[in-house]
């Protein structure tokens, strides 16, 4: 775990000089690279390949379509690395216009960067188009809102069917963890109507 006597070993990748702040306020001598927004270079991506192979990379990016572009990016050029999360509605800011991490607070961030999830190499899918379609993630009138269920409760976004299942079985996401989520989500749903 990059987690030690609340030290992260890793360096964590965010977007701006604001997440950075946010991070030194909560982690002293936390080690921090900046890709300074949506405009990834080829001389950011040879370097985040290099901290890969030497301390490993942690990517913490804002939880919405520019950060999951950037960790798309960065995750297909450098390879396997470590991905933390946040929920978009744990991090907008106080006039509901911005979502980014330097508007979580510091028990949130703490939270994801404990909690991350590591890429794993997947050889054979456990997790199937088939899956999601029997659990009514695809092909269904709501299986949007079934997605943005699934993302928030994971983290991990509002993701198209194929996304959603590259990033379970990226992950190493089990069926039984999303059924777990779904029907607790019935249930909540459930007892409100």
């Amino acid at each position: 775990m990059a987690l030690l006597n609340n030290k992260i070993n890793d360096v964590v990748v965010v977007e701006g000089y604001h997440d950075l702040a946010k991070l030194k306020a909560i982690y002293k001598d936390i080690d921090v690279y900046i890709t300074n927004g949506s405009e990834v270079s080829d001389n950011t991506l040879n370097e985040l390949k290099k901290l890969n192979e030497t301390r490993g990379i942690i990517l913490f990016l804002d939880p919405d379509f520019q950060g999951e572009r950037i960790r798309r990016i960065i995750n297909d050029y450098v390879g396997p690395t470590k991905h933390a999360f946040l929920k978009k509605k744990d991090c907008i800011n106080k006039n509901k216009t911005k979502v980014g991490i330097e508007h979580a607070n510091g028990e949130k961030i703490q939270t994801a960067l404990e909690s991350f999830f590591i890429v794993k190499k997947v050889i054979k899918s456990s997790i199937t188009l088939g899956d999601l379609y029997k659990l009514n993630l695809i092909g269904k009138p709501n299986s949007k809102h079934y997605r943005l269920v699934i993302g928030e409760e994971l983290g991990i976004g509002l993701n198209n069917g194929k996304t959603l299942l590259n990033k379970l079985n990226m992950f190493g996401i089990k069926l039984e963890q999303i059924n777990k989520i779904l029907g607790k989500w019935f249930n909540v749903k459930n007892r409100n109507n």
